[in-house]
């Protein structure tokens, strides 16, 4: 069996067939899932929001599912010991943990239909490797 790609001619043998047949049916059923599991786990993943405190408790901030700041609660105990650049940092530091575990709830959320290091890799905007993934997985390495 053969078949043209680019104006070249390929060689297929039963056994590639049999790969290549194997792997759609795999995107076919992976597709299916995600059809059907993909609009509540969405859902799911849009209402995930994390509370995480500083490391000395005078600051609370929760955060969204897209790691966007929702609630920010200083204790007036800061005013105690005015520091505003430490303050900044405390906030800043405590806001990156938050969304550090929104994404990590996320990616647990959908780990049943996208590997873990492909949702992070979406997660992050990292396109340069979630192209990378695309093109092994269409080349049949996984």
């Amino acid at each position: 069996m053969s078949r043209g790609w680019g104006g070249q001619m390929e060689s297929l043998d039963e056994g590639d067939a049999a790969g290549l047949q194997a792997y759609a049916d795999e995107l076919r059923a992976t597709f299916m899932r995600i059809q059907d599991e993909g609009a509540e786990l969405h859902a799911k993943a849009k209402a995930v929001q994390v509370t995480e405190k500083s490391r000395d408790g005078l600051v609370s901030v929760t955060v969204g599912s897209r790691g966007e700041l929702v609630r920010l609660d200083i204790d007036p105990r800061v005013y105690r010991h005015p520091d505003a650049r430490g303050l900044a940092d405390s906030i800043t530091e405590t806001v990156r943990r938050a969304a550090a575990q929104v994404q990590e709830r996320i990616t647990e959320l959908f780990a049943p239909l996208v590997p873990a290091e492909q949702m992070q890799a979406h997660l992050e905007g990292d396109l340069e490797t979630v192209m990378k993934q695309l093109a092994e997985q269409m080349g049949g390495k996984r």
